[in-house]
């Protein structure tokens, strides 16, 4: 009921798609998916198979992009690419996915993302990674397979989180991660020094 579906748009066989949700024009769903409600999926967006988006999500916002001009007044930058979600993807409610500036934003086969997380411009969000809730991916990060990022995790632009690393609730991250591990802090570090730093301040 009140579904919007835009010319262009192919949908694949067996996906369900719930009250008021819009799909824009040119996008591409695949089979066995499950669209909410009130989901809203902007142009040229393209989603494989056995994908779930649980209700209020945005797929393709535009993407957080200004610069200022002579005066120091913002200006926007057209946000053209678009986001691709690969096969079983899991994506809970009230997130935004936004789209590319250039190219694509990808969140690889398997992952799954919690409720209240934002995903900015031309992020990789790799294969089987887990970000719960209220995580955010600063434009042009790109994280690894089976990661973890734990509630409220940060992580800084144009940085790269390898496969494999964990990071722990509320930590700030500002600089790539290569080696797998689990990491906590703000700004992040391997647990273990971590640890051992809130330890010797609490006995200041």
């Amino acid at each position: 009921k009140n579904v919007i579906i835009s010319a262009g748009c192919k949908i694949g066989a067996r996906t369900k798609i719930f009250h008021n949700t819009v799909i824009m024009d040119n996008c591409k769903i695949g089979d066995d998916c499950l669209i909410h409600s009130n989901v809203s999926i902007r142009e040229h967006c393209e989603m494989g198979n056995n994908v779930i988006i649980h209700c209020n999500t945005v797929i393709g916002s535009d993407g957080f992009g200004y610069k200022t001009d002579e005066k120091g007044i913002y200006k926007k930058v057209p946000q053209i690419g678009n986001v691709i979600i690969e096969d079983d993807v899991e994506l809970g409610s009230n997130m935004s996915v936004d789209r590319a500036a250039f190219g694509s934003t990808i969140i690889k086969k398997g992952a799954k993302i919690d409720n209240l997380v934002q995903i900015g411009h031309n992020v990789v969000v790799g294969e089987n990674t887990v970000v719960s809730g209220q995580a955010g991916i600063s434009g042009s990060t790109k994280v690894g397979n089976n990661c973890i990022l734990a509630g409220q995790v940060g992580l800084a632009g144009h940085i790269e989180i390898g496969d494999g690393v964990i990071i722990g609730a509320q930590s700030g991250t500002a600089k790539s991660i290569e080696k797998p591990g689990m990491y906590f802090g703000s700004p992040a570090k391997e647990a273990s020094t971590a640890f051992r730093i809130e330890a010797h301040i609490k006995n200041l």
